[in-house]
């Protein structure tokens, strides 16, 4: 989901969904404290300057630079509404003094580069993980959601190293040992995938919005949800009545064994999706577009990664 799509086109927040949150967090079963992620003063403590337009990114700056980097995370709390981000004094302050700048790109944070512009300043390193990963944006429902795709998150680091490396040369072996170990982390989150999609492959899976999708083709599931539905809960509107229909069918039909819905936004209809699966017995996983507190990168997903085997029971 865009988190400037408000920009473009105005909606209604939806509602948050806290209780939900609390399960995901339950469900990973380690937890690390992110550091790094403070905010920017007029007096900017040493190290170098870092804005990410999600804890996402942030953390994964964090990660790599280490003490070397202070970084400004944009959305940084699991419990704000991406879609109503305004830029304050503060934010924008950060992105005027960054040496490198962070974006999801497709047009997910498009504000990123509005920020930038308005800031003046064109001295920072940029890094787009969409841009990164290759994937042809052109296609129908390109999905922007690269922060799920464990080979892009790799390209990420691979490109916050260089980045840091040219900012602060005498550091470059710090950064170059920590990303080696990020990518190392990142491997072992590709196999663990791997080694589940051996049992849910195939699998009927039910989605609210397409946030995951990379993480649910990496498992090789079947997405049975029709593509009307999880695009109108994308763009914050209602789909069909006829849609809505044949998406709470196919808890009723036994087609969906799992869903796996954005616990960041909720409405009237994804409401009726999450009481038709707990109808039908269908277990339900939690996912999210920015990291629940107090976790890192790294572990949020194998806790997305447990939960899913556990609710199929693998």
């Amino acid at each position: 989901m865009p988190i400037s799509r408000i920009r473009v086109a105005p909606r209604v927040a939806p509602r948050r969904a806290p209780a939900a949150l609390a399960a995901l967090v339950v469900a990973v079963t380690a937890a690390l404290t992110l550091t790094g992620c403070t905010g920017t003063s007029q007096d900017a403590p040493a190290g170098i300057q870092v804005v990410a337009s999600t804890n996402v990114y942030g953390n994964l700056a964090s990660t790599v630079g280490g003490k070397y980097a202070n970084v400004t995370s944009i959305i940084d709390d699991p419990a704000k509404d991406p879609h109503e981000y305004q830029a304050d004094a503060r934010t924008q302050l950060a992105v005027s003094k960054a040496q490198v700048v962070i974006e999801n790109g497709g047009g997910y944070d498009d504000f990123v580069g509005t920020m930038l512009s308005a800031s003046g300043n064109t001295k920072a390193s940029r890094i787009d993980a969409v841009k990164l990963s290759g994937y042809d944006t052109t296609v129908a429902d390109f999905n922007e959601h690269v922060f799920y795709d464990f080979p892009t998150v790799a390209k990420v680091v691979d490109a916050l190293v260089a980045a840091f490396e040219k900012a602060d040369p005498a550091h470059s072996a710090v950064f170059a040992d920590n990303g080696a170990k990020l990518r190392v982390a990142l491997d072992g989150l590709e196999n663990s995938a791997s080694r589940l999609s051996t049992a849910t492959a195939g699998v009927g899976v039910a989605i609210t919005e397409p946030v995951p999708d990379y993480l649910l083709a990496a498992l090789k599931v079947k997405v049975v949800t029709p593509k009307a539905f999880s695009r109108a809960i994308e763009d914050g509107t209602d789909a069909p009545v006829g849609v809505l229909q044949q998406t709470l069918a196919t808890f009723s039909s036994g087609e969906a064994k799992l869903l796996v819905y954005n616990v960041q936004t909720s409405g009237a209809q994804t409401d009726a999706v999450l009481a038709a699966a707990k109808k039908a017995g269908v277990p339900a996983v939690p996912v999210s577009e920015t990291l629940p507190s107090g976790f890192d990168y790294v572990e949020w997903q194998k806790g997305v990664l447990a939960t899913i085997a556990q609710a199929l029971g693998d």
